[in-house]
């Protein structure tokens, strides 16, 4: 058995290149990973918005809170 330029190269190709490619391809494969997990994640993080109705609504339920306080306020320093 004789080492000739042909067993050269299926040893540099093997040694070298080879692990190139399976490092490319986990590096792929973690890549799609991530991807999937940044998708959950934004779809989980629109669920914790309030929308501009809920706002309005709860802002006007403080509003008419004060608007109670005051009046009940306004009689207790009428009445002295």
């Amino acid at each position: 058995m004789e080492f000739t330029a042909h067993w050269l190269w299926n040893i540099i190709l093997t040694l070298v290149v080879a692990p190139i490619l399976y490092s490319i391809r986990e590096n792929t494969a973690e890549i799609k990973r991530l991807d999937i997990l940044l998708n959950k994640t934004r779809e989980e993080m629109a669920k914790e918005y309030v929308t501009k109705q809920e706002v309005k609504d709860d802002m006007a339920r403080v509003f008419d809170t004060l608007d109670k306080i005051e009046e009940k306020l306004d009689k207790l320093f009428e009445a002295k």
